[in-house]
């Protein structure tokens, strides 16, 4: 590798404030640098490592085998059909969100020598986790989809919605990713509460049971609210779990057959995915300038 080409050797004044557009556009024209540095993480994370990459497709298999375990034999009242896809299916993009967002956050302060005395986008440092992370999702969705047709599910039409559920996905954790990785160079506890959120996060989400599952009425503090519309409003998550469950799987009427999903929920999705990259983004440019004497 070039390292006359990795980075720019022009002088970064920490002083100026660009406008977010300019911002943008200079972004795009370090697509070389956003390439080597995903090279660059996917190399480290597996640097020393028996298994290698296999890791990443080991991680939600064991986690699919430890629910299906639980959920199918310790618990043998659970009626749900093809119950190691309808996990594996919500665990994929599960992960691939865990990763970015919690590497996404230290993306800064692990490169601060890098950042203190190189120009260069600092987005890229974000996003390059992302895209890195994006390996491991299609690697896994790959063995997702042999698992789909050893179960006599295999793939229908309404696959063609995937891509779409993952363009909304990943708007929705790169404007996460850049808004903490903001935070955690001048917060460096911001870590250990994403920890702890993503976990909880984890819980709040259709992961190893059914969306239908969340209840039409609660009250609580005598407010009375719809908690299964609440969760759709206020986590994301949850209705990008469903639409990849949907298609992939189908919904606890057809179980194991793969069904169209809602266009108008998803689109309520990629709308908040739009309005979280945007403010995650500027967020982000407005406190890059000060990276550096924060490192």
């Amino acid at each position: 590798m070039d390292s006359n080409r990795l980075y720019s050797t022009e002088v970064f004044d920490t002083d100026v404030l660009r406008s977010p557009w300019a911002q943008l556009r200079e972004t795009f024209r370090y697509t070389y640098l956003l390439r080597n540095l995903v090279q660059r993480d996917v190399k480290v994370r597996y640097k020393n490592s028996l298994l290698g990459v296999v890791w990443s497709l080991l991680n939600p298999l064991l986690m699919m085998m430890v629910y299906t375990v639980l959920f199918t034999i310790l618990r043998p009242n659970n009626s749900i059909q093809y119950f190691h896809i309808f996990i594996l299916v919500a665990l994929i993009p599960w992960q691939f969100l865990a990763g970015t967002v919690l590497g996404g956050t230290v993306s800064i302060t692990q490169n601060a020598s890098l950042v203190k005395k190189v120009f260069f986008p600092r987005a890229l440092l974000p996003t390059s986790v992302m895209f890195s992370q994006l390996i491991n999702f299609i690697l896994s969705f790959v063995v997702l989809v042999l698992l789909l047709y050893l179960s006599g599910i295999g793939l229908t039409r309404y696959v063609l919605w995937v891509p779409v559920i993952l363009f909304t996905q990943m708007v929705f954790m790169l404007g996460l990713a850049l808004a903490l990785a903001a935070a955690q160079t001048f917060y460096r506890d911001t870590l250990q509460i994403v920890q702890v959120a993503i976990l909880a996060w984890f819980f709040l989400t259709p992961i190893f049971y059914p969306f239908e599952d969340f209840s039409q009425t609660a009250e609580m503090l005598g407010w009375s609210f719809n908690p299964a519309r609440l969760m759709r409003w206020i986590n994301p998550m949850a209705s990008i779990v469903d639409s990849y469950r949907t298609v992939l799987w189908g919904t606890m009427e057809s179980q194991g057959q793969p069904v169209s999903m809602d266009p108008l929920m998803l689109g309520r999705t990629f709308v908040t995915a739009v309005i979280t990259l945007v403010i995650g983004y500027y967020l982000f440019i407005k406190t890059e300038h000060l990276f550096g004497e924060k490192l």
